[in-house]
């Protein structure tokens, strides 16, 4: 481990689109703490609803568990009806399917992702007059680092708030994900926050939790390439990967990198953007050798021109920026090929935007 002379090494610091939007939107809560339950037991305003939350890309680059933003095109829906066969106050997963690797799932919902957020959002509600049926269809493979727990989470969250009316606010949902990560993937937001809010988004503090929305200009393109090899990097496995400590070099450098980043976003600069996001010291150097090819696959992203290229989240998924669609397929070819030649990998790209809503309701029956 390096660590400067002179200087006592720092912990890792670990758990730690409407039209115009505001540059910046806060939700300020507080951690521990209770969230909101409503006394009254709500009726549902529906039989059935169906809701979408979006993959997200966490980290980017240099802003380990703080930084993350949701991504187009990808994602998981939960459907959500009135069941008289489930016990009132209760909610069954009647059926999961999706991505092949779905089977895995556990259809307990005190050991799924998204029953878990459900049960978090039928506490806050206070619903104890019916029971619910949960099917979840996972359009994101597992372990994958498109935040697969968090999308399914936030879809749950937001379909059981809706069944009865929206009565609850982001914030609440968000506690209710942070729940459901805890449990599968570790106690961070930076996955379930962007899923649920949409666009990018900083986790400035986790207690008390204070979430930063950062308005990425609409006029501007940004453009997100998307490698997903055929390599699951379970994220406990990859957090345990990194270190405990870090010198101080390493630390004003990531921030300095973080800071960048930020102000990147903000401006709707890609180019300083792509730059700050390939230049994190002190995560990708620990991960990115547990995964094959990973090290000429950012490479040949670059040499095909991206701005930049790191890890999603834990892994395996390559992530590279640029401001042109076209671009970005050719990119991405680059980038496959580099999984196959150097990591002996088959791997699928997909060019994708900016999903700057978040998870959202997409259909739903009245009662």
């Amino acid at each position: 481990m390096a660590v400067c002379h002179h200087q006592s090494p720092f912990k890792l610091f670990a758990p730690l689109p409407p039209p115009n939007p505001k540059p910046i939107f806060r939700c300020n809560l507080s951690l521990p703490s209770r969230p909101t339950v409503l006394t009254a037991d709500p009726e549902p305003l529906f039989t059935s609803v169906k809701a979408f939350a979006p993959a997200t890309v966490a980290n980017l680059g240099p802003g380990f568990d703080f930084l993350g933003c949701a991504v187009d095109g990808l994602g998981d829906f939960v459907s959500l009806t009135v069941d008289p066969q489930v016990l009132p106050g209760e909610i069954a997963i009647a059926e999961i399917s999706g991505d092949h690797n779905s089977k895995k799932l556990s259809k307990n919902p005190l050991w799924n992702c998204a029953g878990i957020a459900a049960i978090e959002v039928m506490k806050m509600l206070g619903v104890r007059r019916v029971g619910l049926s949960l099917s979840l269809e996972k359009g994101l493979p597992l372990g994958s680092g498109l935040g697969s727990s968090a999308a399914s989470a936030a879809a749950a969250a937001v379909a059981v708030n809706e069944i009865f009316g929206g009565k609850l606010g982001v914030e609440e949902l968000v506690l209710a994900g942070l729940k459901s990560e805890e449990k599968v993937s570790g106690y961070h937001a930076d996955n379930i926050a962007p899923a649920l809010m949409g666009g990018f988004v900083l986790v400035q503090n986790y207690e008390p939790l204070d979430l930063l929305r950062l308005s990425f200009p609409v006029d501007k393109e940004l453009i997100f390439v998307l490698v997903s090899p055929d390599f699951e990097a379970p994220t406990k496995k990859m957090r345990a990967a990194l270190p405990a400590e870090i010198g101080m070099a390493h630390h004003v450098w990531n921030s300095s990198q973080a800071g960048a980043l930020v102000a990147a976003v903000l401006q709707g600069d890609v180019t300083r953007l792509g730059k700050a996001l390939s230049s994190d010291k002190i995560v990708e150097p620990k991960r990115a050798p547990l995964i094959p090819g990973m090290e000429a696959v950012k490479k040949a992203a670059i040499e095909a021109g991206a701005f930049g290229c790191t890890i999603s989240g834990a892994g395996p998924t390559a992530v590279a920026v640029t401001d042109n669609a076209e671009r970005g397929k050719e990119i991405g070819e680059r980038m496959v090929a580099a999984f196959l030649k150097d990591g002996n990998l088959k791997a699928v790209a997909s060019v994708n935007r900016l999903d700057r809503v978040g998870a959202r309701l997409v259909s739903s029956i009245p009662r």
